[in-house]
């Protein structure tokens, strides 16, 4: 995908840790190996593994960040060029639709590149085998880049737009945050236990058809090829295929490989959100 290159005025980055060592306080190291499994395993969210949702945004925690520059972050490394210049086009193309929506209280998240093996957050320790996940207490996607080896080795293939679409969904976490949506659902999953992973499928196939959205919305810029390599990457992380039948479709938490392709599709489609939001989020 051709995105511009990144202007650090556009973008709010920084790098957690200030090398591979460990981070002091937050939760227990047995929690976080829990939701490290957790994700590569059943493809659970490890925000909710550990059990933290959307009222950490109450909490005022401390982010140990490193003394780099926006500039030397996002020049460090080919991923962290390629996810700076992915954020900037996420803010432009956001800030767009909000607009073009009259939706207020648009803000952008912060991207961070950890440094360290683990790091503190607003939502307690991060660790970079959680894989990627959007805190809502900070409002920051974290991403070890690290990360998007693994990815390639998942999804069979190395292209960027595997990358980009794993940012996007991150991203789309934000957009259901600031605009409510994350904390509706949460409250439903309260009054509703028995509906708790139900809903939370519905959120992350939500959030795939966001980032569906954006690619949608940037078509001039996919190059040939990338819609495969966001196709065989939704596919390589659905619930069923990452399981393989250890875990009932009961507790499937970010949907089947059918339907997070089927979702990003919808996105890429129609880059009309309205249509998620139509097609994929079911009232009650």
């Amino acid at each position: 995908m051709r995105l511009n290159p990144f202007n650090t005025g556009n973008i709010k980055v920084r790098s957690s840790g200030g090398g591979r060592g460990r981070a002091a306080g937050g939760i227990g190291c047995g929690t976080v190996v829990i939701a490290a499994l957790g994700y590569f395993i059943f493809g659970a969210d490890p925000m909710q593994t550990i059990g933290m949702v959307e009222g950490v945004q109450q909490q005022s925690g401390s982010v140990t960040q490193g003394s780099q520059d926006e500039q030397a972050i996002c020049t460090s490394s080919e991923y962290a060029t390629e996810a700076c210049n992915g954020l900037q086009s996420l803010n432009a193309t956001w800030a767009t639709l909000f607009q073009e929506q009259g939706i207020g209280g648009f803000e952008t998240p912060y991207l961070d590149l950890p440094t360290a093996n683990a790091w503190r957050t607003a939502c307690g320790t991060g660790q970079s085998a959680m894989g990627p996940f959007y805190c809502p207490g900070d409002q920051t996607i974290y991403i070890d880049v690290a990360f998007y080896d693994q990815l390639a080795r998942m999804a069979g293939n190395g292209g960027d737009f595997a990358r980009y679409y794993v940012l996007a969904h991150e991203y789309a976490h934000h957009v259901q945050t600031i605009t409510g949506l994350s904390g509706q659902v949460r409250s439903l999953q309260q009054q509703n236990p028995r509906r708790a992973n139900q809903l939370n499928v519905m959120m992350e196939l939500h959030a795939d058809c966001y980032a569906g959205v954006w690619a949608g919305r940037n078509r001039n810029l996919i190059e040939p090829g990338d819609l495969e390599e966001g196709m065989q990457a939704a596919a390589a992380i659905g619930d069923d295929t990452l399981t393989q039948g250890r875990v009932s479709s009961d507790n499937f938490t970010h949907g089947t490989s059918q339907q997070r392709m089927a979702a990003l599709r919808l996105g890429l489609q129609t880059g009309d959100d309205t249509r998620c939001d139509a097609e994929i989020l079911q009232p009650g």
